[in-house]
């Protein structure tokens, strides 16, 4: 017997029909559509709220809370030295702008120079901020840098 995608058919009762509630005493479920007889779970969006324990201690309140999130916090975009000397030839300026075009950063945050790799290349870097690493290793190569002043917004 040859087989064919169009003749594929699932096993003999493999697929259920879907119970139909709510259908009338005709359907086989009753008036109460197999949801009981009154009370707080046979009405529609009954049921206890989300989490809601019975009266116990609900486990989001019996699990210990720690630490928090400072709202003051500064998200960069991270780009190391050994990026900057791969994608670069000496002598060239460092922005922004031309970061993004080169495809090296993708988001619009602030960037920070940060001094995995080493700099062999004297490039004119202009970012946001600097590690104190990064700092030292573009001046020891006859690089520079300028600091994008931010503006609180």
């Amino acid at each position: 017997m040859d087989l064919k995608l169009h003749q594929l058919k699932p096993a003999k009762g493999a697929k259920k029909r879907k119970k139909i509630l709510g259908h009338g005493y005709g359907s086989g479920h009753g008036g109460s559509s197999t949801r009981g007889v009154k009370g707080q779970g046979s009405r529609s969006g009954g049921g206890p709220r989300l989490g809601f324990e019975g009266g116990q201690m609900p486990l989001i309140r019996r699990i210990p809370k720690r630490g928090f999130t400072n709202p003051f916090r500064k998200n960069y975009t991270i780009v190391n030295l050994n990026t900057l000397e791969k994608h670069f030839s000496s002598g060239e300026i460092v922005t922004p702008e031309i970061l993004k075009e080169k495809k090296i950063v993708k988001k619009n945050l602030p960037i920070k120079i940060l001094a995995q790799g080493d700099l062999t290349k004297g490039l004119k870097i202009v970012a946001h901020a600097f590690s104190k690493g990064a700092e030292k290793k573009i001046l020891a190569s006859s690089g520079t840098l300028e600091r994008i002043n931010q503006s609180k917004s």
